[in-house]
């Protein structure tokens, strides 16, 4: 900002700072003016990994237009056109028989009315568009699977993925508890972004997929709950720890409410629900571990109420559901209403205070249905998950399978050219580093004179009186 001219207060100093640069010697120094010249100083089962190949600016708005002023009237004529001047009276030889009427004045003109201006058009507001909760697909369980997000997000015209999900193989413990190498293409792929979040569905049993009898679950869980179990689960969240993705989001135990799986809730779901708790336990015991529990079942009835599976709300961070197309004639107005299906899980979560998610959903028993796809992602528009990924292989996905051509473009309209969620990881501020004000150098055998601010300005920096100037001198 410019000094201010406070003539009232400065003035005299100058002619005081006049007499005394005539009568005593200046010296030199940094910051100090010398004289007047001076200057300033510078799920369904996995898929095969087999490559599959897949199917093929805000507006400104303008500126509204300025109304045309009015134009200015012309003065009406005040005064009426005068009359004719009278004829020369002559006496006729006949007196007239009436008498002649003098012409009236000439009416003035009716100004014109002034045009009504015309409204401006409103200007057309641009659409914006609306930030969605994470999402991605299961697109395969291995490297293939990360290599394919890119591809599906360019299919999408550049829309972010920001969710990968995957498996553990459930045939026997050791790769229950993440076999060597297999994560570490996910991790690689989750911490290229600070956004970005790793699903891992984790099987509570080995031999999953075998079709174990009931009886033998029931002890299996039984075993689990009393810790049989512990040393697995603590191997896999000290891989998970060491691969610097402490935060992953563990489906443990995924649809339990059916039969498919061998860790199911069915054949005794109290001992199901306390090695749920164990595993939980053990798995956070593990130190700089963050991880989030992902409670699934699958949408609808099953062979028994999800409900009935809870374990509780100090082990559950988000209560997901699994809800694919099904069964056959179902419309998507029933899976919303029947009991312990979409409503049910919404209504379940917020009285339980955990986010609701989707890790498995997409067509299935009602084929290409297009008004399924739309329908459902709606539903997670209004209903905001923390995240959901589409199960994206035949018969229920819409990339990597061909026979959902009519959902597939849904899909597509609806996901392409999306931004990420409404709340961006924030930078850390860099804090302003102040720039420190210089110190000013007094030149040896030197008092400065204050002679405020404004005649400081315009001399370019202080004067400095030398005190030893009469040696000089004499």
């Amino acid at each position: 900002m410019a000094p201010q001219q406070q003539w009232s207060r400065n003035g005299r100093l100058v002619f005081v700072a006049a007499g005394v640069v005539a009568s005593i010697a200046l010296a030199p120094g940094p910051g100090y003016a010398v004289g007047a010249g001076a200057v300033r100083v510078a799920d369904p089962p996995a898929p095969s990994p087999t490559s599959v190949t897949p199917q093929a600016q805000t507006p400104v708005p303008p500126a509204p237009p300025v109304p045309p002023a009015p134009p200015v009237p012309p003065a009406p004529s005040t005064t009426p056109a005068a009359p004719p001047p009278p004829t020369a009276s002559v006496t006729p030889a006949v007196p007239p028989t009436a008498p002649v009427t003098p012409p009236k004045p000439a009416t003035p003109p009716t100004p014109p009315t002034p045009p009504t201006p015309v409204k401006p058009a409103t200007p057309v507001q641009p659409t914006t568009v609306t930030p969605r909760p994470a999402f991605g697909a299961y697109l395969d369980y291995g490297p293939l699977g990360v290599a394919r997000i890119a591809q599906l997000s360019q299919w999408l015209g550049g829309t972010e993925l920001r969710v990968g999900h995957t498996y553990l193989p459930g045939d026997r413990w050791s790769n229950i508890e993440g076999p060597p190498g297999f994560l570490d293409v996910w991790a690689d792929w989750r911490r290229e972004r600070a956004d970005r979040m790793l699903v891992l569905n984790v099987p509570m049993l080995e031999r999953n997929e075998e079709n174990v009898s009931d009886p033998e679950v029931r002890a299996l869980l039984r075993q689990g709950a009393d810790g049989a179990f512990d040393r697995h689960f603590h191997a896999l969240a000290q891989r998970l720890v060491r691969l610097k993705v402490p935060d992953t989001v563990v489906v443990l135990g995924w649809e339990m409410n059916g039969i498919t799986y061998t860790h199911r809730c069915g054949p005794d779901p109290e001992a199901w629900k306390k090695y749920w708790n164990r595993i939980v336990t053990v798995m956070r015991s593990v130190p700089g571990q963050k991880f989030r529990f992902d409670f699934t079942p699958s949408r609808g009835l099953d062979a028994v109420p999800w409900t009935q599976c809870y374990p509780g709300d100090d082990t559950v961070d988000i209560i997901g559901m699994d809800s694919y197309d099904q069964p056959s004639g179902l419309s998507f107005d029933e899976e919303v209403k029947e009991p312990y299906g979409l409503q049910e899980h919404v209504d379940f979560a917020k009285a339980h205070g955990k986010p609701i998610s989707y890790p498995e959903w997409g067509l299935f028993r009602n084929g290409d249905n297009a008004a399924y796809m739309k329908r459902m992602l709606a539903w997670m528009d209004d209903h905001q998950p923390l995240y959901n990924t589409l199960t994206d292989y035949c018969p229920h996905g819409v990339w990597q399978c061909a026979d959902n051509p009519k959902a597939s473009e849904v899909y597509r309209e609806v996901l392409s050219g999306h931004i990420g969620p409404a709340s961006e990881p924030t930078p850390t501020p860099v804090p302003s580093v102040p720039k420190p004000v210089p110190t000013p150098v007094h030149p040896p055998n030197c008092s400065p004179v204050d002679l405020g601010d404004w005649v400081e300005h315009w001399l370019g920096g202080k004067l400095c009186l030398r005190f030893d100037w009469w040696s000089r001198n004499r």
